[in-house]
């Protein structure tokens, strides 16, 4: 069995493979976009649905759901690259980080949660399978993220980089499924999120990881309150801040334009996009 589930791009452009030509790793290839969400509607789902059910229903929530729609609607940036070809996955997976404590040195430590399908999923599943993977991540008990760790920390730091460069090789390049050496299978998905509006950041620009083969991450800032053009007037607007990194190999202008489309869409009807609200238990 594969680590991805993938099949050949056929008919590159001949940018294409003049970009895949010119950058050898993930470490230059880097572009860089903003894109400023008007979020009011978004928001006000997010408190009504709260106030239905008495759960924490978050913009990073309805992210992972509409970031899965804009690459289920573009199959294109969906995609890993191996000995210099474009491969098209043929799932969708969503990784969003998630802040752990090291429980013997109490240092802070990164780890993720990845769904996988979130585009064919409710906004309450989603919901229903983050918080139940958060948990598992933060008490240690995810088996397959500890025996990750746990083999991490074992490697010692002047093989890091060779010992990461040779797994990815491995589990990207080889398209080897390697959880038998206690290496989860596709364990960063399509494209990574990372929340930097809850460190109090308004915008940041994160790296690609070439270790991950993910060629699109994005940052969420913290929501501001602006003035906006509405119509003929200036209006002051709650808006959202997302900063995106991609890899110009695999994805370009065109991309970012369709993509930027289908998030603006969701956010501006998001009963449309996430759903119908829960009835409220007044009308039950």
């Amino acid at each position: 069995m594969p680590n991805l589930d993938l099949v050949p791009k056929q008919n590159l452009s001949s940018f294409r493979r003049i970009a895949i030509g010119t950058w050898k790793d993930a470490h230059d290839p880097s572009v860089y976009g903003t894109l400023t969400l008007r979020v009011d509607a978004a928001l006000d789902y997010l408190e009504t649905y709260r106030a239905r059910t008495g759960r924490r229903l978050t913009l990073t929530h309805l992210l992972v759901k509409a970031v899965a729609t804009v690459l289920a609607e573009n199959p294109d940036a969906n995609a890993v690259l191996r000995f210099n070809r474009i491969y098209l996955r043929k799932d969708i997976g969503v990784f969003f980080q998630v802040a752990m404590e090291d429980e013997k040195t109490g240092e802070i430590d990164l780890s993720g949660v990845t769904i996988h399908g979130a585009h064919e999923k409710s906004i309450t599943e989603i919901l229903d399978e983050t918080e139940a993977r958060v948990a598992q991540v933060r008490a240690h008990k995810d088996a397959a993220l500890e025996k990750t760790r746990s083999t991490f920390k074992q490697i010692p730091y002047l093989l890091l980089n060779r010992a990461l460069d040779f797994i990815s090789f491995l589990s990207y390049t080889l398209n080897l499924d390697l959880r038998a050496a206690g290496i989860p299978k596709d364990p960063f998905g399509s494209v990574m999120i990372t929340n930097v509006g809850s460190l109090g950041l308004q915008e940041a620009y994160v790296p690609l990881v070439p270790y991950s083969k993910v060629p699109l991450l994005i940052a969420v800032g913290s929501v501001e309150r602006s003035a906006v053009v509405e119509g003929d007037q200036i209006v002051i607007a709650r808006t959202l801040g997302l900063f995106a990194t991609f890899d110009h190999r695999i994805l370009d202008g065109s991309h970012a334009a369709k993509m930027s489309a289908v998030i603006r869409r969701c956010f501006a009807d998001p009963v449309a996009a996430f759903g119908e609200l829960p009835t409220a238990p007044a009308d039950q």
